[in-house]
């Protein structure tokens, strides 16, 4: 199984807090890799926050390869960030790579003052086609490339990588960190299968096994948009479900749940939107999921979330105050983060409830869908 470490706070903390608490849960995952999302950035790009961000991994062949592609494409880099890489700390699984990398960019002419949407769809475009450009030879991997948002992931034990990177010097900060404690799941080790995943400022990790992957994956590909693509993870679709229902359908987060794992006929009677739920669960059944899985994720306002398959449940929490809130596959994992939190205030939600804190860290929200 994996494990999931997510924080959000108001302010700033480093990932290696997220590092940490995964270690407390060692016996949950087999230490095989490390995923890090950082949203609301501080430390080397705290003033950076209107430019795009592009993150990965490439060789020395590959970023010379990246470097033209995006002079090319009209983006000027203002900002070129690596790990202080800690010579004494064991390497990866798979070795060192030549460059791990997050760049700033200035968008390029035109498109800075264009519509929110435009900006988003050219920096999903243009991730794609880097993709697709390193794909083969694996001379580039890019993970994300929206302003704000810093990705970093490897192969090997959380901790150890932790330390590799120096994840504790103060270069990476962050309001919001989610981070997952396994390489992968069902397929071969490839870096493009690890999580958590990221599009278009909505972002999700997973822990379980999404058994309804197949249709759920041939409805989002039959729906036309470009980065509903990849599924090297059969988690990656959850993911593009919270995108495709709050950023293309306009839905509200908590529809997310409603679609996901859709009420009975018997218990939607008692919501007041009965008729839209009743709309949706016909028309979006193929997003409906088979778990058993845990989602934690978070929203371009910077909303977070954790979620659970209403049929079979895997571990999670949520604690803290407001200020700062951990949301983790087990309570030690909390400890380690917020040691000094009132434990009674712990929420651990079931089949049909969503733990929600509010931008900022400011409030936790217990919702369930079978409220009026």
């Amino acid at each position: 199984m994996c494990r999931l470490s997510a924080i959000t706070s108001s302010e700033y903390f480093s990932p290696m807090e997220n590092v940490l608490a995964l270690n407390t849960m060692k016996e949950g995952h087999d230490g095989s890799g490390l995923g890090l999302v950082l949203r609301d950035l501080g430390g080397d790009f705290a003033s950076l926050k209107q430019y795009p961000i592009l993150s990965g991994i490439c060789s020395s062949d590959g970023l010379e390869l990246l470097d033209g592609f995006m002079s090319g494409q009209g983006f000027r880099e203002v900002h070129f960030w690596q790990p202080d890489i800690d010579p004494a700390a064991p390497l990866p699984e798979l070795g060192r790579r030549d460059h791990y990398f997050a760049k700033a960019y200035e968008y390029p002419q035109g498109m800075k003052n264009r519509p929110l949407a435009e900006r988003e769809d050219l920096l999903l475009e243009t991730r794609l086609a880097l993709r697709e450009l390193g794909e083969e030879d694996e001379s580039i991997f890019v993970f994300s490339f929206y302003p704000d948002t810093l990705t970093l992931k490897e192969v090997g034990d959380p901790l150890e990588l932790g330390q590799f990177f120096r994840l504790d010097n103060g270069s990476l900060e962050a309001k919001i960190v989610l981070a997952q404690g396994r390489q992968n799941t069902n397929y071969d080790i490839y870096l493009y299968a690890c999580h958590p995943f990221f599009l278009q400022g909505y972002c999700t990790m997973t822990n379980g096994e999404n058994t309804a992957f197949v249709p759920i994956m041939e409805f989002l590909t039959g729906r036309g948009f470009p980065g509903y693509m990849g599924y090297n993870s059969d988690s990656e679709v959850f993911a593009h479900i919270l995108h495709y229902t709050q950023r293309q359908l306009g839905y509200p987060l908590t529809y997310y749940k409603d679609v996901m794992t859709p009420l009975a006929e018997q218990e939607i009677d008692g919501r007041k939107d009965a008729a839209a739920l009743r709309l949706i669960r016909r028309s979006l059944r193929p997003l409906c999921i088979d778990g058993p899985n845990c989602v934690i994720g978070f929203t371009p306002d910077g909303t977070v979330f954790l979620v659970q398959d209403s049929k079979k449940l895997r571990p999670g929490i949520v604690g803290g105050a407001p200020g700062k809130y951990a949301l983790m596959s087990e309570e030690c994992g909390v400890d380690e983060a917020i040691p000094n939190r009132d434990k009674t205030e712990d929420f651990s939600p079931m089949k049909y409830d969503m733990a929600i804190i509010r931008p900022g860290a400011t409030e936790l929200v217990q919702w369930s869908q079978l409220t009026p």
